[in-house]
């Protein structure tokens, strides 16, 4: 199957398998932070994931390339980036792996059936309606301030998708952290291990990683956190190990 690029769009190597990602040139285009949520995540042998939110589809693509998942899936609400994300799938010859679905994520425990998934990943819109001036782009908007899903909207569907035990990844900023457990709770989504991410080793962290177990029992374990940077401009060695330099 030959893959036709738009004028508007460009191929990118995820150093990975092999594997392509076609995003938009300038369109808003997967960064660090589902990198580092693709590392921190895990998906055993047998198991099925799906990514909320998925945008470009990079998470479900890293997540197939590290990891013995059974079928990774994921919901994106944009249809031109839908559309663009399953042509990245098809480009890498994933169909059997990996499927992106066309869907709102306040609806996803609907469209997939309660209790359908082993582990649910999400790297959802940072901002609400209280932090900032919303980008003037929609499909940029949509990725980073919550216009279409809250906080809220994503545990609770993430709650209902996982089977017992399940597993629930997510990358969001550290200023939300008390609405993030407190969201986790409402819906029974315990958190189990969390990790900072620090542009620089004296610098305030700008990520947090959480994973949160269905019905898991009440104890977090905090890790030791990332540090990206060791100098400007140079990553530091996890980082590159994470990246599979």
């Amino acid at each position: 199957m030959i893959i036709e690029l738009k004028a508007e769009e460009r191929l990118d190597d995820l150093q990975r398998n092999g594997y392509q990602i076609i995003q938009k040139k300038d369109g808003f285009c997967f960064g660090m932070d589902a990198v580092l949520l693709s590392s921190f995540a895990a998906v055993k042998p047998g198991e099925k994931a799906v990514d909320l939110g998925t945008g470009t589809g990079i998470i479900p693509i890293l997540l197939e390339a590290k990891y013995e998942g059974e079928h990774y899936t994921g919901l994106e609400i944009q249809d031109e980036v839908a559309e663009m994300a399953a042509r990245s799938v098809a480009l890498n010859h994933l169909e059997e792996k990996v499927s992106i679905v066309k869907g709102d994520i306040k609806e996803a425990s609907r469209l997939f059936g309660a209790a359908s998934f082993d582990v649910v990943t999400s790297n959802p819109p940072y901002m609400n309606d209280a932090h900032g001036l919303k980008n003037p782009d929609l499909p940029k908007a949509i990725a980073r301030h919550e216009v279409l899903c809250t906080l809220d909207d994503v545990a609770r569907e993430a709650a209902k998708l996982l089977r017992p035990g399940g597993r629930f990844y997510m990358v969001h900023r550290p200023h939300r952290l008390i609405e993030i457990i407190t969201a986790l709770t409402k819906y029974k989504l315990e958190p189990k291990r969390m990790k900072m991410v620090h542009p620089f080793v004296d610098k305030e962290a700008n990520m947090v990683l959480i994973e949160a177990v269905r019905g898991g029992k009440s104890m977090i374990k905090v890790e030791a956190p990332i540090v990206v940077y060791r100098e400007p401009g140079v990553y530091t060695q996890e980082i590159y190990d994470i990246y599979g330099y």
